[in-house]
């Protein structure tokens, strides 16, 4: 259940004015260099990111931007490097989410259908490969263990193209009213 605050996130992000520049469909084809550094190597991509849009300053870190319930729990302030390639590791996809969501806060840009349609599908890919993961380590099944790694495989491959179009959001947010 979502909490208050939460809930008046999400409403102020639909009455945000800017757009994306360039939409998900076309990011692979914007830099396919990048697009394939991101497949091949997504929780790299998603730390170097997540420091750009920290502007390299790691004392602005937290865990999961500030988006999550472990946020400023986790010492992060004491070796904000080391949490950070935990969380991108760890969590890959709620890293990659909340630095969109950072981004897109600060920049006001809009959320589109497409996005929210990929990130809940990464995201619930995630949690049944979690779950996953947990039952075949409890029961020991190799076939349970490799479900759930082609899971988190498709999670992230869906969500590579997000990664792209994180890297220019500094520089690509505009506010054409017609898009």
């Amino acid at each position: 259940m979502a909490s208050e605050i939460q809930m008046k996130n999400i409403q102020l992000r639909q009455n945000y004015q800017n757009f994306w520049q360039t939409d998900l469909m076309n990011t692979m084809k914007l830099d396919p260099l990048y697009w394939c550094f991101a497949c091949w190597c997504g929780p790299c991509a998603s730390y170097l990111l997540r420091r750009r849009a920290l502007y390299n300053d790691m004392k602005r870190y937290k865990c999961c931007a500030g988006y999550m319930p472990c946020s400023g729990k986790c010492k992060e302030n004491k070796c904000p490097g080391f949490c950070l390639c935990t969380e991108v590791f760890c969590c890959f996809g709620n890293s990659v989410a909340s630095t969109r969501f950072l981004l897109q806060d600060e920049l006001n840009i809009q959320t589109t259908k497409c996005d929210n349609c990929i990130i809940a599908s990464m995201l619930c890919l995630q949690e049944v490969a979690c779950i996953f993961s947990f039952v075949a380590m409890i029961i020991g099944n190799d076939e349970i263990r490799e479900a759930a790694h082609i899971l988190n495989c498709l999670a992230d491959i869906a969500y590579c193209s997000h990664n792209i179009r994180l890297k220019w959001t500094k520089e690509t947010a505009c506010s054409a009213p017609d898009r």
